[in-house]
């Protein structure tokens, strides 16, 4: 897996699609507690389409190389991390997609570095004052610390704890226990890992969204919004008033998805991405 040298962090990621794709490069960004596979069969459509398909695995938890500065452990340092994905990779208008944490990230990317994206899609995520929606703003004030992080995760090596509504259970309609397992061991096994989750925990904080949320209007290139109506955290209202407050974003609603929508039907993400990626930025 190719990796990039950041400043703060080395970010590894994966890339499948065609070097000459005439297509805009697609850039997929998780959430936390998740890697860059919550993408995968979205990513592998779009590139035997054509497409030019980048998931890079960020620092949210589930990643195996720790950051080299903490100070970057926070939902705005994560985004600028980001963008500097973009321009070391030599990335150019591209299709920026997100879900759950990352949709969020996406957020607060386009609100300091508009340029870097031609386009947006987001899936179900954190948006407003939702960051992170209930009950995960709990399990989020458990895992502030390392230790904490190492107890809980010692008991999610039990699939029912971890497909359970505090687990992944409320996120996918039919979670795949191996990947879950793997979502959560290098927060079990490394504590260095730990030591960044807990940081970046602690660093969360609902006004980060609320602050953006009023300045979404400014970024005028086409946005459409994925939304899964069986989502029980991220609600379809939510979808909505997010999808408002762009004042032109297209809303696709999926009625058989819950948030992660690229597990449940990644058929709705690879249309809306084409759909998108064909509209002028």
């Amino acid at each position: 897996m190719p990796q990039v040298t950041l400043e703060q962090a080395t970010i590894d990621y994966r890339v499948v699609g065609p070097e000459d794709s005439t297509h805009p490069p697609v850039l997929f960004i998780h959430g936390i507690l998740v890697d860059n596979r919550l993408w995968s069969g979205v990513a592998d459509r779009l590139a035997e389409q054509g497409y030019r398909c980048y998931l890079p695995n960020l620092p949210l938890g589930s990643h195996t190389i720790p950051v080299t500065d903490p100070s970057v452990l926070s939902p705005s340092g994560v985004a600028r991390l980001i963008g500097e994905f973009i321009t070391a990779t030599g990335l150019h208008d591209v299709t920026l997609v997100g879900n759950d944490t990352g949709g969020g990230l996406c957020q607060l990317l386009i609100d300091t570095r508009p340029d870097l994206v031609g386009r947006l899609v987001l899936t179900n995520c954190d948006a407003f004052d939702q960051f992170p929606p209930f009950p995960f703003t709990l399990v989020f004030a458990l895992l502030r610390g390392p230790v904490s992080i190492k107890v809980l995760f010692d008991q999610m090596r039990l699939r029912a704890l971890r497909h359970s509504p505090l687990g992944y259970g409320l996120l996918a309609a039919h979670p795949d226990p191996a990947l879950t397992e793997s979502w959560t061991r290098p927060a079990r096994t490394d504590a260095r890992i730990r030591h960044d989750l807990a940081r970046l925990l602690r660093a969360v904080a609902a006004t980060d969204l609320t602050d953006v949320a009023p300045r979404l209007r400014r970024f005028t290139k086409p946005v459409t919004v994925v939304w899964g109506q069986r989502d029980r955290c991220f609600t379809p209202a939510l979808g909505r008033r997010l999808a408002a407050a762009f004042g032109s974003a297209t809303l696709v609603e999926v009625p058989d998805a819950t948030t992660f929508v690229a597990l449940d039907r990644p058929d709705a993400v690879v249309d809306a991405v084409a759909g998108i990626s064909a509209e002028v930025s």
